[in-house]
């Protein structure tokens, strides 16, 4: 497969400017995209974006105004840092179709922007298509975004929504207990992580919120959950973490 990758990509040197969209046939320029399409995927999810920008950039000039490429672009930009970028591709995208993933992505997007109204907009969208696979964030940014605007009832509802559609998933039982935080029930959220860590007492992110909550009037009880993550642990790090907590509780 690397010989196969490595012969594509030296005979693109071959032609002017690289792989030259006039020399070669709509088919083979499909395939050359889609191959630099796949490479640049890796690329990100490597963390090499120089790699990505250059493998989805051919992709792009390949074959423009894919949606697909368009939001991998996106996000590459989005990891750089340029956020403006990154929103004039899920703009592009968005033209071109109307996806449930690029709702949802761009969603996410506008909530890092504090734009939260059109956040709810975008991921309601995603959540319009039944056939997403991915409702349950969809249903966490909108959550995510509610909150933000001080829905605290409405984004619990989304969150459980979400815990449903993924119930081996933590993050929707965090993101519950954030908002039950939010709204003066610190009760609530105890009780919920407690219920979660019944199940995956591995969880560090779960006792991590736990005994943040619990180390300011019961600090015995933090110190028994962080005695018993350590115990479960198998990681070392996790180990050490856990030890580090006891050391800082009252």
């Amino acid at each position: 497969m690397r010989r196969f990758v490595a012969a594509v990509l030296l005979l693109c040197f071959g032609f002017i400017g690289g792989c030259a969209v006039s020399h070669i046939s709509k088919e083979q320029q499909e395939k050359q995209a889609r191959l630099h399409f796949q490479l640049g995927v890796d690329a990100l999810q490597k963390g090499l974006l120089p790699k990505a920008f250059d493998e989805l950039m051919q992709a792009d000039r390949l074959r423009p105004n894919q949606p697909e490429i368009l939001d991998a672009l996106a996000y590459a930009w989005r990891l750089r840092g340029e956020v403006n970028k990154a929103e004039t591709f899920y703009k592009r995208s968005l033209r071109i179709k109307s996806r449930p993933e690029t709702h949802n992505n761009y969603a996410n997007l506008l909530i890092e922007l504090h734009r939260y109204d059109e956040a709810v907009k975008q991921a309601r969208q995603a959540l319009a298509d039944p056939r997403y696979r991915n409702q349950h964030l969809a249903l966490m940014n909108l959550g995510d975004a509610l909150l933000a605007q001080g829905h605290a009832e409405e984004a619990l509802s989304a969150y459980q929504k979400a815990k449903l559609l993924r119930p081996e998933d933590s993050l929707p039982t965090l993101k519950q207990a954030k908002a039950y935080l939010s709204i003066g029930k610190p009760r609530y959220a105890e009780a919920l992580l407690k219920t979660a860590l019944r199940e995956n007492p591995q969880s560090r992110e779960l006792t991590e919120m736990l005994v943040s909550i619990l180390s300011k009037n019961q600090p015995a009880l933090a110190k028994a959950y962080l005695i018993r993550f350590r115990d479960n642990a198998t990681d070392e790090m996790d180990k050490a973490w856990a030890e580090e907590q006891m050391e800082k509780l009252p």
